[in-house]
């Protein structure tokens, strides 16, 4: 689906700015005139004027916060803090010494950290046990009565962050009378940048602390917990849940069987190319993000250690130890993980659910980006029927 731009990643990433509308995110008309002033393929035009559109709502959220007006500074503090994430988002050449890019960052986590506390029901920041130190997470509750509710654990996946999680499936569990624990793993948002933890294929290492951490919690029914992992994070979820077995419920948002298959892809074309993967990278956006962002977040030095890093990432002999329903979900036009869905949905040997989004109904890009209420839609009434709501 082309959005604005003829570049593919440019597009992409609109598409995922402007689709966060749904739930407050993101406006149109912000979305419009930000992206005809960064002409194609420009990165650093890119981060300056989303950076520029992002100071510009937060400082109509402190306006209105200042005056009293709850309601106005939460939606735009939450814009904000979108449109922060977005203006950081190509900054990969060196992220770790790169002062914008961790400006961006915190700029991004602290406008969504002032605007959830200004939710009708306040998020609560949490950091949950793992390993010698802890990672940050986010408990939002449908509402405050206390009632023992059944529980989403969601992560998401190679470039997601914790505060990018409200949008992208909190907000839409809440209004269903869903609990929410998000949190991020190594390898993801704060994790990284702060405290340098790094990827790692056996994520129910991360997952398990999650789930004990969340069993701890008075308002989490214990026997309906689901678990939800976003793109990369298809692979992440899946194989903690061939694992972690108090898992009442996993999805596959979407589908990820083994994850060397978009860095075989990019090795293939480079090989082709005069120059190779350096060429590559200079000429591709989308090309230069996935490496340069890859080299940040599994910690490696360069770019030909990427293909040895990513080889556990497989479900090959482990897919039939899952044993809780599973929905697998597939966008028709994914450009990162094509046929991955259907594949990891063939090894599975419990109960489960395929569900295809295709282009003509909007959904058909990867995750199914501006498709964000008919993923919800479709995710949350498979999990009532699975969990017996």
């Amino acid at each position: 689906m082309k959005f604005l731009y003829d570049d593919e990643s440019f597009s992409f990433e609109a598409l995922r700015a402007a689709g966060y509308a749904t739930y407050g995110g993101a406006e149109l008309g912000e979305v419009l005139v930000t992206c005809r002033q960064i002409p194609e393929g420009d990165e650093a035009a890119w981060s300056t004027q989303w950076a520029a559109t992002a100071a510009r709502v937060e400082r109509i959220g402190r306006d209105a916060l200042a005056a009293g007006h709850r309601v106005s500074a939460r939606e735009a503090l939450l814009r904000a803090s979108n449109y922060y994430r977005t203006a950081d988002f190509y900054r990969r050449e060196d992220p770790a010494h790169d002062a914008e890019s961790a400006r961006l960052a915190r700029a991004s986590q602290q406008t969504f950290d002032e605007a959830a506390a200004l939710l009708d029901t306040p998020a609560r920041r949490v950091r949950i046990p793992y390993e010698d130190t802890t990672l940050p997470g986010y408990l939002f509750l449908a509402d405050d009565s206390g009632e023992r509710r059944p529980t989403v654990i969601y992560h998401g996946g190679y470039d997601s962050t914790l505060e990018e999680d409200y949008f992208a499936l909190a907000a839409g569990a809440l209004r269903r009378g869903y609990h929410v624990l998000a949190f991020d793993g190594p390898g993801q948002g704060s994790t990284v940048r702060d405290q340098g933890l790094h990827f790692r294929p056996d994520w129910e290492a991360v997952v398990t602390p999650v789930v004990d951490f969340a069993l701890g919690l008075p308002e989490v029914d214990a026997d309906r917990i689901a678990l939800v992992g976003t793109s990369l994070g298809g692979y992440l979820a899946a194989r903690a849940a061939a694992f972690e077995h108090r898992i009442a419920a996993c999805v596959l948002h979407d589908g990820v069987f083994d994850c060397h298959g978009p860095f075989a892809a990019i090795d293939e074309i480079a090989a082709r190319l005069p120059g190779g993967l350096e060429a590559l990278m200079a000429q591709n956006t989308q090309a230069r993000w996935v490496i340069r962002n890859g080299l940040w977040t599994f910690g490696l030095s360069g770019p030909g250690e990427m293909g040895k890093a990513i080889e556990p990432y497989t479900m090959t002999g482990l897919a039939d130890r899952i044993t809780c329903p599973t929905l697998v979900l597939e966008a028709e036009n994914d450009q990162f993980f094509a046929g991955q869905p259907r594949q990891i949905f063939d090894a599975l040997t419990c109960p489960k659910e395929f569900i295809t989004f295709r282009e003509d109904e909007g959904g058909g890009e990867h995750c199914h980006e501006g498709a964000t209420a008919l993923f919800h839609q479709r995710t949350f009434d498979w999990l009532d029927g699975v969990l017996g709501r």
